[in-house]
């Protein structure tokens, strides 16, 4: 099952995308156990619109585009369905069961969400009550997909 993480602006280099890559990793180096990949991340810039209604609807349908072939869509959303590490790894576990061949992940920019990303989600998924800077969304995803993956292979990373 192929995953791509579909986000709004350009993780530059520093400390959040050094955590990134290496989490990353990692997650490559385990994902082909439980049949998840290639992984891939498609990065639109953020919208020059004037308003945040119109910056939100244009990076939608950007997003969008880069996700269209995509047989799940998973918003991140801070409104959205907040599940435990456990129930994440098994709902994306039934999605490669049920023969998805792409999940890809839409990351929205620093006005969050247009309302077409959120119509055509699939699921809308919450990490937390907080707000989180989206740069840092991305962190939080890849070590919750790695962690999902040694869940699921019983690897001893996860000890919940």
């Amino acid at each position: 099952m192929r995953i791509i993480i579909a986000a709004v602006g350009r993780l530059k280099e520093g400390p959040e995308r050094q955590l990134f890559e290496r989490y990353r990793d990692r997650l490559a180096a385990i994902s082909r156990g439980v049949g998840w990949g290639p992984f891939d991340v498609a990065e639109i810039p953020e919208s020059r619109a004037s308003d945040a209604d119109a910056r939100k609807s244009d990076e939608a349908a950007r997003l969008l585009a880069k996700v269209d072939a995509a047989g799940v869509r998973i918003a991140l959303d801070e409104n959205g369905r907040e599940v435990t590490s456990e129930a994440f790894a098994r709902y994306l576990q039934q999605q490669r069961q049920a023969g998805v061949s792409c999940l890809a992940f839409l990351i929205g920019g620093p006005d969050g969400h247009g309302a077409e990303a959120l119509a055509r989600a699939d699921l809308k998924l919450s990490l937390g009550k907080m707000t989180l800077p989206h740069m840092l969304v991305r962190v939080i995803l890849v070590e919750q997909l790695y962690r999902a993956a040694t869940i699921l292979t019983g690897h001893p990373y996860h000890r919940g």
